[in-house]
């Protein structure tokens, strides 16, 4: 009993891509494309917007040229998806961590150009060889690679509808929220809805000292046998202004 063959796509974004191919009906064509991907006819795949190209080694020397057509968002439906994608920062993480989300069918929905193509009709293919069979079997080999592929960089997914993972990055960076300003609050906060912080409690400046005959008289009467009361007020009072105004030493 011969084993059966691993799977071309393992994620379920590139599941989803061939489930949607095999869903088409081409029966035996699909069949023989999946036979040519898998024993390496398929060279040089290019992924661009809207746009698959690639070489298919079939029974002639010469490789045969595929081509691979479909609709790419515009440009203001792709700003409408950046403005999606800015909001769900989630969806950006897993793209970086190797993952699609599975919700992402929606904004492109949305937008009305959907992630995956929904019938053959909205693929246009060339081939160079003599077979007549649309999809014949190279055109077939080149969608299993990129599926296979897609496995490896789901970014590729995105590339196809016209946003490589650079562009698309740097969209996203320009739609995200801008940081704080000084107040820590973002831009776009209502001016009059701003906290004012409250002044800083700084201590009162200290209060002038009182002047020598004052402080002498809160300490009342002052008398020392053989000294005149008045005579001691006087050479007190000198003392404390010396003390105030730093001036020399005490004599």
């Amino acid at each position: 009993m011969s084993r059966r063959a691993a799977p071309l796509a393992n994620q379920w974004w590139s599941q989803r891509f061939t489930a949607v191919l095999e869903s088409y009906g081409l029966g035996p064509r699909m069949e023989r494309g999946r036979r040519y991907a898998r024993g390496g006819r398929v060279q040089e795949l290019l992924v661009k917007a809207g746009r698959l190209e690639a070489r298919v080694q079939g029974s002639r020397a010469t490789p045969y040229r595929v081509s691979l057509r479909s609709a790419a968002p515009s440009r203001a439906q792709w700003k409408a998806l950046e403005q999606a994608m800015a909001a769900r920062l989630g969806w950006t993480a897993q793209l970086l961590n190797g993952e699609v989300p599975r919700d992402l069918e929606e904004p492109f929905a949305a937008v009305g150009v959907p992630l995956f193509p929904r019938r053959w009709g909205d693929l246009q293919v060339r081939c160079g060889c003599p077979d007549d069979a649309v999809p014949c079997k190279h055109i077939a080999a080149v969608l299993y690679v990129f599926a296979q592929r897609l496995d490896e960089d789901p970014w590729l997914l995105l590339a196809w509808h016209g946003r490589d993972r650079e562009q698309l990055l740097a969209s996203l960076r320009c739609d995200a929220p801008e940081p704080p300003n000084a107040d820590g609050l973002l831009p776009w906060w209502p001016v009059g809805l701003r906290a004012r912080p409250a002044p800083r409690l700084q201590p009162p400046d200290p209060l002038p000292p009182d002047p020598p005959e004052r402080a002498l008289q809160r300490l009342g009467p002052l008398e020392l046998p053989g000294m005149d009361a008045g005579e001691m007020e006087r050479r007190l009072a000198g003392l404390y202004r010396q003390l105030l105004e730093g001036e020399g030493e005490l004599r």
